[in-house]
């Protein structure tokens, strides 16, 4: 990835993990960054009197970082032209109408991809006939679905990771409140307790505004993905009918 994707992906990750406190400050949510009397600043929320907060915070960070690269790499990679090159699909049909199979098995190591992955299959399997050749071709796409869906799949793992990190964080504040109200008295012990529970909600805002982008990112690639390998596969059929008619020629 170039030094200009890098930036763009960091300024999107910092702009994700700040903008639940920019909504709740626009709502007229007081979240100040320093300490002031009687105020929650930034520490407080991260740390929240507990180490195991911090680590919630951290794992939460980490999640919407890689659910940003996920969704770089998904534009970058479910595209059609990345999975049905056209200049493949050009060098094979030319090839195969000339009777050509060296050239057209050339163009596939030259072009490594998908679409290449799934001729290759059925080149391998041309002496064994066309009905060989067209299930190679159907077990080869479904392969390289697999392949595909595995890096889609991790968006959906980040979308469900991201709010069970936010009720994790908001449990274990809770908890941490409720412990705290026995030094409390009086007016204070109500302050302190809604004080608290604040604090320990921002972890589940948090995880929320991570969630949902992650699913719908993983919504559109999946489904992206499965209309283009579907498309590959009529497009593989369609290039390597010349065989058939080849081995009827012959017969």
């Amino acid at each position: 990835m170039t030094k200009n994707n890098r930036g763009f992906l960091n300024v999107l990750c910092l702009g994700l993990l700040c903008g639940g406190m920019v909504l709740a400050q626009e709502a007229g949510v007081d979240v100040p960054t320093e300490a002031a009397s009687g105020g929650t600043s930034l520490w407080d929320i991260l740390y929240g009197g507990s180490i195991v907060n911090l680590l919630i915070w951290i794992g939460l960070f980490g999640t919407s970082f890689v659910m940003v690269w996920l969704a770089i790499d998904g534009f970058l990679i479910v595209k059609k032209d990345k999975l049905i090159p056209a200049g493949v699909v050009t060098g094979v049909r030319e090839a195969l109408s000339q009777g050509d199979l060296g050239t057209a098995i050339a163009t596939c190591d030259a072009n490594p991809g998908a679409l290449s992955n799934i001729l290759r299959s059925a080149f391998d399997n041309i002496n064994d006939g066309y009905e060989v050749v067209q299930q190679a071709v159907s077990s080869s796409t479904d392969l390289e679905s697999e392949k595909l869906m595995q890096r889609v799949n991790y968006l959906n793992i980040c979308g469900q990771i991201a709010p069970m990190l936010g009720l994790m964080g908001t449990v274990t504040g809770m908890v941490a409140a409720f412990a705290g109200l026995a030094s409390a008295t009086g007016a204070a012990k109500a302050k302190l307790l809604a004080q608290s529970i604040s604090t320990a909600l921002w972890t589940t805002c948090v995880g929320l505004i991570i969630a949902v982008p992650a699913l719908l990112f993983f919504t559109y690639f999946k489904n992206l993905a499965t209309r283009i390998l579907l498309e590959t596969e009529v497009t593989v059929l369609d290039l390597i009918k010349v065989l058939r008619n080849a081995e009827v020629e012959g017969e």
